[in-house]
């Protein structure tokens, strides 16, 4: 079974699920077919493994609800946090990520948004980072500062630019 788990230091940082990748694969959670595509100039972040696409891999750009899968699985209910957004993935399985040693997408001066939600699923707050010199320093003390409130269950990681879903971080 591959797992999703690619950091090794203070917060894991999560891919997209499997289970959840197969069913992508097919239909999006916006019910659109998968259309892949070979990845001409590379660059894409891809949600599966959590590392840039290469030129030439097969990708595919789908519409993915994160909260809403998280919610399925703990039974939660989001209500109108249920959001759905559009991530890179392979169009076929890449086996998930490998491990490392910093967290994916980590450039500094980057803006990254992190929104906390509680175990029912609604948001109980957010933080704004500009990634710093040290990427993982600043994404370690911005988790740090969420988990300290004991409500926060998840954390989503979200580019600023384009509100693309990145990862997830679920309470240690």
């Amino acid at each position: 079974m591959t797992t999703h788990t690619t950091r090794t230091t203070a917060y894991d940082a999560l891919a997209v699920p499997a289970t959840a990748l197969a069913r992508l694969r097919v239909t999006d959670d916006a019910g659109r077919a998968c259309v892949p595509h070979t990845a001409t100039d590379g660059g894409d972040p891809l949600r599966c493994c959590l590392r840039l696409s290469a030129p030439g891999e097969r990708i595919a750009l789908v519409s993915y609800a994160p909260l809403r899968r998280w919610a399925a699985e703990t039974g939660a209910e989001p209500g109108a946090y249920d959001e759905q957004g559009p991530v890179f993935i392979h169009a076929d399985d890449c086996g998930g990520p490998a491990p490392s040693e910093t967290y994916p997408f980590s450039r500094a001066g980057a803006l990254r948004t992190l929104r906390r939600y509680d175990s029912a699923g609604r948001i109980v707050g957010g933080r704004l980072l500009e990634l710093p010199e040290t990427p993982a320093e600043g994404f370690d003390q911005a988790l740090a500062e969420a988990f300290a409130d004991p409500a926060v269950t998840l954390v989503h990681v979200r580019a600023v630019e384009y509100g693309c879903f990145h990862f997830e971080v679920r309470r240690p």
